[in-house]
């Protein structure tokens, strides 16, 4: 091979390497744009979660994705109850976390009724909110509300398709798992006995963690009703059938992501990332994502990561 010859191969190999330089390039400056930025740079703090997996999911996608923005942010699953979640919010220990509107309507807020209306709920939870110094950022379109599911072949067995037709049942057919939380609030079972005229006695109550109710209510064995959440692939699972709430008594339960207002000013990226997210989020979505951790079995922050990346957002 002359010498020219060895020059020109050179020089072609040269020109396809920088050929692929250009458009790996391109990929990369493509990809950042769609799913990176630094619109939070210097946003330092702890994502909060509820204990239970949705909560996780919500503080797992919520830091993953700030982070890819700049921040430099980690989730915490480890704090139990709503009530202390929120008071971690107020103290400053949380930069902020998912919060639901029906929660914070009825239980911070202290209102004995929720406002009909998706639409009109949260305006009214964020306008009350403002006044405790608490930012709620665009909501996502899922709705994590309470309900009670029974067995599907139970249900078909007693009739039942509402909760209405649980008041209307004999005594001891009115069998029901909650959980503590629920069992004292007044958006829960006292609240929920009286809308509907259930006289169940305190022996027919049988008091789980969340969890455990699932797989308790598909066994038949402590509870014909279950209290369980909307979201929750567990439901579709263990074959379980939700009975509406005819009589609207449950608030609407809209997940948003909430913050304090002064950090909110300091980073109002923060509104702008947060909305790459939130609209994503509808109930049928987080049914899926939430039953990969309650049904498969898998970690949550590996879900939030895998879902991030599938949906370009990382």
């Amino acid at each position: 091979m002359n010498k020219r010859t060895t020059l020109s191969l050179l020089a072609i190999a040269a020109l396809g390497t920088l050929a692929l330089s250009a458009c790996s390039g391109a990929a990369s400056s493509g990809g950042s744009a769609a799913g990176k930025g630094d619109e939070v740079a210097g946003l330092t703090g702890t994502i909060g979660a509820k204990d239970f997996s949705e909560q996780f999911i919500l503080a797992y996608l919520t830091s993953e994705l700030l982070n890819a923005h700049g921040a430099k942010t980690e989730a915490n699953t480890k704090v139990v109850g709503s009530a202390n979640v929120r008071a971690a919010l107020e103290s400053d220990d949380f930069m902020g976390y998912w919060e639901y509107t029906g929660t914070s309507w009825i239980t911070y807020n202290k209102n004995t009724a929720p406002v009909q209306g998706e639409e009109a709920q949260f305006e009214a939870t964020k306008e009350a909110d403002a006044k405790n110094g608490i930012a709620w950022l665009d909501p996502a379109p899922l709705n994590n509300t309470y309900a009670f599911a029974i067995r599907s072949d139970k249900a078909k067995e007693l009739g039942v398709t509402s909760l209405s037709d649980i008041a209307a049942l004999p005594a001891k057919e009115q069998t029901f798992c909650i959980e503590s939380e629920f069992s004292t609030r007044d958006d829960g079972w006292p609240g929920l006995k009286k809308a509907y005229g259930i006289d169940a006695p305190d022996s027919n109550v049988a008091l789980l963690d969340t969890g455990v109710i699932y797989t308790a209510t598909q066994k038949g064995d402590d509870c014909n009703f279950g209290e369980v959440f909307q979201t929750d692939g567990r439901i579709k699972a263990l074959d379980l059938t939700v009975m509406k709430d005819d009589e609207a008594f449950f608030p609407v339960y809209q997940g948003a992501f909430t913050l304090k207002q002064t950090t909110l000013d300091k980073y109002p990226g923060i509104a702008d990332v947060m909305a790459l997210l939130s609209p994503k989020l509808t109930t049928e979505v987080m049914q899926a994502l939430n039953a990969q951790a309650d049904v498969d079995g898998d970690d949550p922050e590996d879900i939030a990561r895998d879902w991030l990346t599938e949906e370009g957002l990382i």
